[in-house]
């Protein structure tokens, strides 16, 4: 291990969970993922990232006296008072009401802090991804689902117990068709890569467009046949992207940021998504609120929550020095 402090970053998803040796200046010596939905959930998601945290650090040569804290970024509904899972996917079982921070620092007698995915990957973007030297950002992240992180002041917004910045859970259609959350019209039933293929699929069961067998619709085969001037495709991404923008304009004229960060895979489309979105959203925004703003993709891409676990470790470690 060389100078300075070192901490163990965990980001706890769905399917597996990331481990990695992040220094002070948010660099990721090492890292390893491994899975965790072997068993369909029927070991407890907590009970195996315990596991491989310890494996982690034995193949590292790591010692618990060499590291300053854990930083976790874990999926779902996070109290991150108390570092427990508090809500999560339906699908996920064995996971809500996990201690996380109670068990990590029963486990590794380190100090430990827990956070949302999403809020986790806005803090790394703006430790030393797209957003650093700014304070006020908004942090979208596009994929089967739409989460994201709210970062007011140079701190992210967590509200009342950790759940702030759900903002796939935006209402932007009164009417709209039944979300996964229980409410009708969210961002994220619209917004999302899973609803771009879900208008794609159901364009070709209409006729509209005509699918080979052969290709897999996916956002990859998308944006590949919008390229070649595939006409319906692209009307079909120009109407997906307005949805997204309502979404977003509605969050600047509340938190009138400096700066929007657009994540996950889609993000770098840039002429075919990226662009048009900040079209969009410029131009559904009173004129103070756009005169400075920017939109442009996230830098850290699948790296960001782990560092900002991290980072939120290193501040709350300095609130406890401080006191």
């Amino acid at each position: 291990m060389s100078n300075g402090k070192t901490y163990l970053g965990v980001d706890i998803g769905g399917t597996s969970v990331k481990l990695g040796l992040v220094d002070e200046q948010g660099v990721i010596r090492y890292s390893e993922a491994y899975d965790v939905a072997f068993d369909r959930y029927e070991t407890p998601i907590l009970k195996t990232v315990l596991k491989s945290m310890k494996l982690f650090l034995a193949e590292h040569e790591v010692t618990e006296q060499e590291l300053a804290g854990i930083g976790v970024s874990a999926t779902g509904g996070i109290d991150t008072v108390n570092g427990v899972v508090i809500g999560s996917a339906g699908h996920i079982q064995n996971w809500e009401g996990s201690r996380i921070k109670d068990e990590m620092e029963k486990t590794f007698h380190l100090p430990t802090a827990v956070l949302n995915d999403a809020n986790a990957a806005a803090l790394g973007e703006m430790w030393i991804g797209a957003a650093a030297d700014h304070r006020n950002v908004i942090v979208m992240t596009v994929g089967t689902g739409v989460g994201g992180g709210i970062i007011v002041d140079s701190k992210i917004l967590l509200g009342a117990n950790g759940l702030a910045g759900e903002i796939g859970h935006i209402v932007i259609n009164n009417d709209g068709e039944l979300c996964s959350c229980g409410n009708h019209g969210c961002l994220e039933h619209y917004g999302s890569t899973a609803a771009l293929i879900r208008r794609v699929r159901d364009a070709a069961s209409c006729g509209k467009i005509i699918l080979s067998e052969e290709h897999e619709v996916n956002g990859r085969f998308i944006f590949s046949e919008a390229k070649k001037g595939n006409v319906v495709m692209l009307e079909l991404l120009d109407s997906w992207i307005d949805d997204i923008a309502s979404g977003l304009v509605g969050l600047v004229h509340i938190f009138n940021p400096e700066l929007i960060l657009i994540g996950g895979g889609v993000s770098a489309q840039k002429e075919l998504f990226i662009d048009r979105l900040r079209e969009k959203v410029m131009a559904g925004c009173m004129p103070h609120f756009s005169k400075y703003l920017e939109l442009k993709a996230a830098e850290l891409g699948n790296d960001a929550g782990l560092i900002g676990a991290v980072y939120y470790c290193i501040q709350q470690n300095d609130l406890v020095c401080d006191k």
